[in-house]
C-alpha cells in the first residue's frame, strides 16, 4: 500500500467530514439533527468504503482524483458555484431544522436516502466502466472514447449520478429550500458539460461521431 497515497486520501476524508458536519449541526444548533446524521452515514460510509477498493484495485485513479486541480478558468468557475450552492444549501437544512421552517415528513428522509445510494451505486459503476475519469476536463494519453455499458445510454452519466446524489440530499437532510437551491446544480453543470464536450471534440478522436450516436447527454430521452 501506498504510504503517501493513503494519508492523502485519509486527510481529505476527514477535512469533509469534519466540515460537513459543521456545515450542519453548526446552523442546526444540536446534535439531535437526525437527518443530518442520516447524511453523514450514507455519505462518507461508502465514500470510506470506495476508497480502500480503490487504493487497492486503482491507485492510479485514486491518486489522480485526490490530486486533480482544475486548469481551465470556465471550469474554475463552475467548481466556486458548485462550492456555493453546497454551502448555502447544508446551511439552510440545518436553520429549517432549527425553527422549524418547512417540517417535512420522515418517510421522506428516508426515500431520499435510498435513491442517493442507488446514485451511489450508479456512480461507482460509471468509474468501474470509464477508468479515464477525471475532476478535471481534459484528455489523457492514450484515452479512447467509451461507448459501452452507461455510456451507450448517455453520454455524462457521471453527471447523471451527481445530479441524483445532490437532488437527494435535501430530501435526506429534510429541506424544501434546500432542495429548491440545488436545482442551481442543473444549468451549473451544464455549463460543465458544454464546456467538456467542446475540449474533447479537439482532443479526443472519435468523440464527434459518439456524439452522433448517443444522442442523449445526462438523462435518457430528456437532456
Amino acid at each position: 500500500m501506498d504510504a503517501k497515497l493513503f494519508g492523502q486520501a485519509i486527510g481529505k476524508f476527514a477535512a469533509g467530514l469534519l466540515l460537513v458536519g459543521l456545515l450542519l449541526f453548526l446552523p442546526a444548533g444540536s446534535f439531535a439533527y437526525w437527518q443530518g446524521w442520516l447524511l453523514m452515514g450514507i455519505l462518507f460510509v461508502p465514500m470510506f468504503a470506495a476508497g480502500l477498493v480503490m487504493m487497492k484495485k486503482s491507485p492510479e485513479l485514486l491518486r489522480k482524483r485526490l490530486s486533480a486541480k482544475e486548469e481551465q478558468s470556465e471550469q474554475k468557475t463552475v467548481i466556486l458555484l458548485s462550492g456555493l450552492m453546497f454551502l448555502v444549501a447544508f446551511v439552510i437544512a440545518g436553520l429549517n431544522y432549527r425553527f422549524g421552517w418547512i417540517v417535512l415528513p420522515s418517510w421522506v428522509s428516508y426515500a431520499g436516502a435510498v435513491i442517493f445510494l442507488g446514485a451511489y451505486a450508479l456512480y461507482a459503476e460509471v468509474l468501474r466502466e470509464n477508468a479515464y475519469l477525471s475532476r478535471t476536463v481534459e484528455v489523457q494519453e492514450n484515452q479512447k472514447v467509451i461507448d459501452t455499458g452507461l455510456y451507450g445510454i448517455v453520454r455524462h452519466p457521471m453527471y447523471m449520478s451527481t445530479l441524483l446524489l445532490f437532488l437527494a440530499m435535501p430530501l435526506v437532510l429534510g429541506s424544501v429550500i434546500s432542495f429548491a437551491v440545488m436545482l442551481s446544480y442543473i444549468p451549473i453543470i451544464a455549463k460543465r458539460i458544454e464546456n467538456e464536450e467542446k475540449v474533447l471534440e479537439e482532443g479526443l478522436s472519435g468523440y464527434r461521431e459518439y456524439k452522433n450516436r448517443v444522442r442523449y447527454r445526462v438523462i435518457p430521452f430528456v437532456w
